[in-house]
């Protein structure tokens, strides 16, 4: 990889990073635990569309290790890599087959996929299938998040920042 690419995606952990931090910071959007924004994912999507998807998922990975760290919370690690499994997989897999004013569509089914995979891991981890209650509403909540963050994305892409 050249430096530049390094360079670059190294900023964009950062900013993923920074808005990750944030969000930790900010009020909790509802009393069902597991609803965010997922600001971070704007930055996963810019990437899925910009760069090639081993980049990507060195990106994620790294997000990931780290944001766990910098929450102090190592059980997050878990449901974050198991989310960003689905998650990841699904969007590099729509990626071919949609045009430039439907990438918020990605960050859709990502944010879907990304909360099965967490649902996924709860009941695992928890050996027991009452988590799926909370499937449903983190399913619309991920859906709205999700287009948001597509589309923040999305405007990000089309004016070619990087």
């Amino acid at each position: 990889m050249k430096p530049r690419r390094i360079a670059e995606l190294g900023v964009l952990t950062g900013i993923a990073l920074i808005l990750f931090v944030i969000e930790l910071r900010l009020p909790e959007l509802t009393p069902i635990p597991g609803v965010k924004l997922g600001l971070a994912n704007i930055v996963t999507v810019f990437c899925v569309f910009r760069y090639r998807a081993p980049e990507t998922v060195l990106l994620v990975l790294t997000r990931i290790f780290l944001g766990a760290v910098f929450a102090a919370n190592p059980a997050s690690l878990l449901y974050s890599a198991a989310g960003a499994a689905l998650c990841l997989t699904g969007m590099l897999l729509v990626k071919p087959i949609l045009s430039e004013k439907q990438i918020w569509l990605a960050s859709v089914l990502g944010a879907v996929l990304h909360n099965t995979g967490q649902i996924l891991a709860a009941i695992l981890l928890m050996q027991t299938t009452a988590v799926l209650g909370y499937l449903p509403v983190l399913l619309f909540s991920g859906c709205i998040a999700g287009f948001l963050t597509g589309m923040a994305a999305q405007l990000l892409l089309n004016r070619k920042i990087l």
